[in-house]
């Protein structure tokens, strides 16, 4: 039993603590159950559950949030479409993101999936220094996707 001030007040019985607590005008609160005996605390509730929830909120704002962004291109992009394309691919790499590049085909197209894979090659060989490829190219109906991460 721990009371307002963080004073000890030692092992006692909980309708004592509760009298206790009582007699100051705050409540008791089990601050850690799994202790042998569980340690309580003489405190206000919820100016208590108010900085719980200002440290979770805290620790939440500082982890990274990786979002999966996805750049797409044909089998037939031109040669500036696809520096546009790939100039994206490494912003969203240098923000912290993860990139999926997709080829889409359309018609006939889908009989030659090594353009795409070439395509693919090219997009991670430009994008090597801020990205590494996290799944290789792999073929979903009309769809050849890859995804690139970025470097530690």
């Amino acid at each position: 039993m721990v009371d307002p001030e963080g004073e000890q007040l030692g092992v006692m019985p909980l309708a004592q603590a509760l009298e206790a607590a009582a007699e100051s005008g705050l409540d008791l609160v089990e601050v850690s159950p799994q202790a042998s005996p569980p340690v309580c605390r003489i405190m206000d509730y919820g100016k208590f559950r108010y900085q719980q929830q200002k440290r979770s909120a805290e620790a939440k704002k500082k982890t990274a949030r990786v979002e999966l962004k996805e750049v797409k291109l044909r089998p037939k992009t031109e040669t500036h479409d696809f520096e546009v394309k790939v100039r994206n691919a490494r912003r969203f790499l240098e923000a912290g993101n993860k990139v999926k590049v997709t080829i889409m085909f359309r018609g006939r197209e889908v009989t030659h999936p090594q353009f795409g894979r070439d395509l693919l090659q090219r997009v991670a060989e430009a994008s090597s220094d801020v990205g590494v490829v996290e799944s290789f190219p792999s073929m979903r109906g009309r769809f050849m996707h890859m995804v690139m991460a970025p470097k530690k």
